[in-house]
């Protein structure tokens, strides 16, 4: 049987930022016209946002991307490694890439499993040694955003659909992998496997971590 899997959230988990953050950078080292008023219209509907993912994060995932019609591949692939050395970087939490290493050399794979666009953490993913990244992926048309996502948009149920597509081709146990988040949207992630984590949690799931005996951990 193949090695089992360590599954990592990022936002919240193994960084402070987050995909408002990500997008600002964008808009803000934009050459291109208007993105002061992209920067500004993005601060006015913030508060919306954080609405909407109380609610229901796949209707802020939804909302939210639409910032993102009108810009193109190229250029924020391009700009990916700058924003991993601006953002990214600087954001991650101090024990987060000791946590991946040592889950490695423990004969765990680590996949990155985050709501964050492809194009943009993969510079992280490929600086902490993650073997498979599964992410949010925007609509390209022309090599121009659309605005829309493409199927499936990951939140708590697509998240752990992803998990046990992983495991059945690789005829891997869900029983004997790990999970971490710092989020109770991801309730559904940490319960799809064994071994789950709550990480970095706020008093709602340290409760629920301490109320089903899961391990906390702190990577701050």
């Amino acid at each position: 049987m193949a090695a089992p899997f360590a599954f990592y959230d990022l936002d919240g988990t193994l960084v402070s930022s987050d995909v408002v953050t990500q997008y600002l950078w964008y808009v803000r080292h934009h050459p291109g016209a208007g993105m002061v008023w992209r920067y500004a219209r993005a601060l006015v509907r913030a508060p919306r946002w954080i609405g909407l993912e109380l609610t229901s994060r796949r209707r802020f995932n939804e909302a939210f991307f639409r910032e993102y019609a009108g810009l193109r591949l190229d250029w924020m692939t391009a700009n990916a490694p700058r924003l991993y050395e601006e953002v990214l970087r600087p954001a991650t939490f101090p024990g987060s890439r000791k946590l991946v290493a040592d889950d490695l050399a423990a004969g765990f794979r680590p996949v990155l499993l985050t709501g964050s666009l492809d194009f943009a953490i993969a510079p992280l993913a490929d600086r902490f040694g993650f073997g498979e990244t599964i992410a949010n992926r925007l609509e390209f048309r022309g090599g121009v955003a659309t605005g829309m996502l493409i199927e499936p948009v990951l939140s708590g149920p697509e998240k752990v659909d992803a998990i046990r597509a992983l495991c059945a081709r690789d005829h891997v146990d869900p029983n004997a992998c790990r999970a971490y988040s710092d989020s109770m949207s991801d309730v559904p992630m940490l319960e799809a496997v064994g071994h789950p984590r709550a990480t970095n949690p706020a008093k709602k799931l340290r409760a629920l971590a301490a109320a089903r005996n899961w391990p906390v951990v702190d990577l701050r």
